[in-house]
């Protein structure tokens, strides 16, 4: 059985930002010995959370990558946003578009979920 996790985030309120990662955390707490994949893609306004100025969220972010959540950002949120790769949080990976980086990752079995 499959229990790759595609967490989607495009809101900049932190507060589902952190239900995403509690989501990341009970997953991986919930399937002890089971091989998965986890990967959370932002978009739109949510990129704006990734950056170094979001101390709190940057360290729950480090801890979950360390778990095996995989961040990947959407560079044209990036671009329309003003936010060079330099100002993001250590660990995040930017993909050319996040909406089509889902459906990428659906087709490869992800399941989905948006907080």
């Amino acid at each position: 059985m499959n229990y790759d996790l595609l967490l989607h985030v495009d809101s900049d309120d932190p507060k589902v930002l952190n239900l995403a990662f509690n989501n990341a955390a009970n997953y991986k707490n919930g399937l002890p010995g089971e091989s998965f994949r986890m990967v959370l893609v932002a978009n739109g306004p949510a990129v704006r959370l990734f950056t170094r100025e979001h101390a709190d969220l940057a360290a729950r972010g480090a801890e979950l990558t360390s778990m095996g959540l995989d961040i990947r950002l959407c560079a044209n949120a990036l671009k329309s946003n003003d936010i060079s790769s330099d100002a993001l949080w250590p660990g995040c990976r930017v993909v050319p578009a996040g909406v089509v980086e889902i459906v990428h990752l659906q087709r490869g079995g992800f399941a989905y979920i948006k907080p």
